[in-house]
């Protein structure tokens, strides 16, 4: 039988993003959350599956980490990109001008650096 819920670590994992994250997205009022018997955030199935539907990726990458963007500096056609993550850590990224122009990244977005192999990409979380 199929879950009903998942506790809010679980349903993190699944959608890609960090429990901070979850709970911010709950006080926000753009995820539905329960409390269960012992007063712990629950997520039914149905909110994961929305949301994961909403954000297909498509990508195979498992080194996912989610941030803030920190700042932005353009130079020519180029771009650097640093995004301060939820994890202890700090990510910067050389991407193209135009990627950042397409993402439409500024300081203090919700951002995701993607890490494959001997690059990083950006995916803007908003």
């Amino acid at each position: 039988m199929p879950k009903q819920f998942y506790s809010a670590s679980e349903a993190a994992k699944l959608l890609g993003i960090s429990l901070d994250t979850l709970r911010r997205w709950d006080r926000d009022g753009r995820i539905e959350t329960r409390r269960d018997e012992r007063n712990r955030r629950v997520v039914p199935a149905s909110e994961v599956e929305r949301l994961r539907a909403e954000r297909p990726h498509g990508l195979s990458a498992r080194n996912r980490l989610v941030g803030t963007v920190a700042s932005v500096e353009v130079d020519g056609l180029m771009a650097q990109v640093e995004i301060v993550v939820s994890e202890p850590a700090r990510i910067v990224a050389l991407v193209t001008r135009d990627a950042v122009e397409a993402l439409g990244l500024k300081k203090g977005d919700a951002a995701t650096a993607i890490v494959k192999s001997t690059s990083v990409m950006i995916q803007e979380e908003g």
